[in-house]
């Protein structure tokens, strides 16, 4: 059964810790610097069972200004909060500054709870209580229900009880689909067991035995046992305060602020789109690019604040940025992450991811007001369209789109069926499960056509691009299967025509004018005269030297596109006829001697080595003749 966590809030020393154990027995300060001091240091864990039905797992946080980030840890995942204010002091500095942590990580119902109702007069309590009803005016606990309490007489932890039951039994326990994520927020090691790591459960359900993979690193382990409040059990879904202890992986590769997940969900992200809200209480306004403390889930991670709009940001102002993180980190669109100050630390805002691997993206653009609206008013067919569309012709796989989208198995292919059957996505390798966008697939299509024509115009001897070429003056990132794709489908469409490696228009010919005419019919004879003695490309120049040597190069390889001259080498181009002739003396030769080598192919055709070794090679290269050291024999085919 999914379990609510719910987590405690508040100023320092103003009963947080007393309060969980005077409600459930179990006192939450386990270190030993704690029960010194008195006060809480870290994170503390603790259960009720409660009359509906449900188990309310319970997260006491320290309240210290010091421990801030450990409370943020805390609050990561939570459902509910007890909102504690002591009755002898009011609201105090980190009472501010624990709600707007609440707040900005979308927390929306709870509690609140007077503490050291023993400690005071009536009067004074009437005061309190009107004081804090007029700090929450507006906010998410406006409406909550309060109680006051005496940890130390008991009084009034009856009714707290009750409340509590009251907030779980209304609250929705539908399934959470997905992959199992878990924010960590405590690792730890167990002589024979290995590494031992806890955190609430964010989402999906994990088993014994399953695989899993700690981001952002990217570490693989399996599951050896899970936990529940101490007790053992096979499986463990979202909501659950567990303890995981995990096969394979070290206990030094792991930290608080790594999660652990359903391999395949995440990718680490240094760049992230996201809302963010400069509180109201701050200051000065935020500069641009000002180095903060980013907490998403239990993570702390140093970065920048990108405003994409603006220089600064003013005191209660919201702002599209783009978080610039100093270590990578696995997040789903929709999680919501706090910004502390690098120095003096106080939290200034926070806010919601809304894209979880973002391209870096110019400031002052008009495109990123519009984009930002995209994220928030799209329905996620357009969303997806969009990634696809910022992707280009490098496109997208199933695994990375579904893990932009923080949307999986059958709710993914659910998604992605009906604008693939509206062709509105492009599938390029079903295999591979790669997506395009159909204007990027049609843009490719319209560059490619444009490229070709253009090619045309410019060299109208040439009969065409060769195809790598005309990948590589698309983008060399093009993938070799979006652009068969392109290709094929121009085929199809009677656009472009394929010959040998050769891409052209389909109804293109070369036509030459009356000079190049005559170069042609000169040079025709000058191979046809020349037989085997073939002239050099610098012999072929020089018979030319009122053209230029680009035409004449041009004019050649319509001979050999016309099957008249044959390319031996980069320096000799042979009539095909001569060679065609050669090749059948070969033949005759090798059936009636059995092989041939250099010195008797001289005999036999009366070359010089200049020609003989170049037209050796190249009846090996087109599979007549097989060398065996010095000799060559006839290839079986042949």
């Amino acid at each position: 059964m999914r379990e609510i966590v719910l987590g405690t809030a508040g100023h320092v020393d103003h009963g947080k810790t007393s309060f969980v154990r005077a409600l459930t027995g179990i006192d939450t300060d386990r270190l030993k610097e704690e029960k010194e001091r008195g006060i809480t240091i870290e994170l503390g864990f603790a259960y009720l069972d409660l009359p509906c039905g449900h188990r309310l797992g319970i997260i006491d946080v320290p309240g210290h200004e010091r421990f801030v980030k450990n409370m943020v840890a805390g609050v990561a995942g939570i459902d509910l909060v007890a909102f504690i204010i002591a009755a002898d002091e009011g609201i105090m500095p980190q009472t501010r500054e624990h709600f707007e942590i609440c707040r900005l990580l979308g927390v929306k119902k709870g509690l609140i709870v007077i503490t050291k109702k023993d400690m005071v007069e009536p009067d004074w309590l009437e005061l309190v209580e009107e004081e804090v009803r007029g700090f929450f005016a507006g906010s998410f606990l406006a409406e909550a229900p309060l109680v006051m309490v005496s940890s130390t007489t008991g009084e009034g932890i009856e009714e707290a009880r009750g409340i509590m039951d009251a907030l779980v039994a209304s609250c929705e326990f539908t399934e959470a689909f997905g992959p199992f994520r878990l924010a960590i927020d405590r690792v730890f090691t167990m002589k024979g067991f290995g590494a031992v790591v806890t955190g609430t459960s964010l989402s999906g359900r994990i088993a014994v035995g399953d695989d899993v993979r700690i981001y952002p690193r990217e570490l693989d382990g399996k599951i050896r046992g899970i936990q529940v409040h101490g007790r053992s059990v096979s499986l463990v879904e979202a909501g659950n305060r567990t303890a995981i202890n995990v096969q394979g992986v070290e206990m030094e590769m792991l930290e608080r602020g790594n999660v652990l997940a359903t391999p395949g969900c995440l990718k680490p992200a240094y760049m992230l789109d996201a809302e963010f809200l400069y509180l109201s209480a701050n200051e000065k306004p935020l500069k641009n690019r000002s180095r903060v403390r980013i907490h998403l889930g239990t993570a702390e991670i140093m970065g920048r604040v990108v405003l994409l709009e603006n220089e600064e940001a003013a005191p209660g102002s919201t702002a599209n940025v783009q978080l610039l993180l100093e270590e990578p980190v696995g997040v789903w669109p929709g999680d919501h992450y706090v910004v502390r100050r690098y120095s003096p630390v106080t939290t200034i805002g926070g806010g919601v991811v809304l894209n979880n691997f973002a391209p870096k993206r110019k400031r002052f653009r008009e495109e990123n007001s519009r984009i930002f609206s995209l994220y928030h008013t799209a329905s996620q067919e357009d969303l997806v369209l969009f990634h696809l569309r910022e992707s280009g012709f490098r496109g997208l796989t199933g695994a990375d789109l579904s893990v932009k989208m923080g949307c999986f198995g059958n709710r993914f292919k659910k998604l992605l069926s009906a604008p693939i059957a509206a062709r509105r996505v492009v599938v390029v390798d079903s295999e591979r499960q790669l997506y395009v966008a159909e204007e990027v697939y049609a843009g490719l299509l319209q560059k490619i056509t444009g490229l070709i024509t253009a090619f045309h115009q410019e060299n109208p001897l040439k009969p065409g691009l060769p195809k790598e070429e005309l990948r590589s003056r698309i983008d060399q990132g093009l993938g070799p299967r979006l652009f068969q794709l392109c290709l094929a489908e121009l085929g199809r469409k009677g656009v472009l025509a394929q010959e040998e490696g050769i891409v052209r228009l389909a109804g293109h010919q070369v036509f030459l004018q009356a000079d190049e005419k005559a170069i042609r019919e000169k040079m025709e004879k000058l191979f046809a005269a020349a037989g085997l003695n073939a002239p050099t490309i610098k012999e072929v120049y020089a018979a030319f030297p009122d053209a230029p040597q680009s035409l004449v190069m041009e004019v050649l390889s319509l001979l050999v596109k016309d099957g008249l001259v044959a390319k031996v080498t980069n320096d000799f181009y042979f009539s095909a006829r001569a060679l065609d002739e050669l090749q059948q003396k070969m033949l005759d030769y090798l059936q009636r001697e059995g092989d041939i080598d250099a010195p008797r192919f001289k005999d036999l055709t009366g070359l010089t080595r200049k020609f003989s070794i170049p037209l050796l090679e190249y009846f090996d290269k087109i599979k007549v003749t097989l060398r065996v050291g010095d000799k060559r024999i006839l290839r079986a085919k042949s």
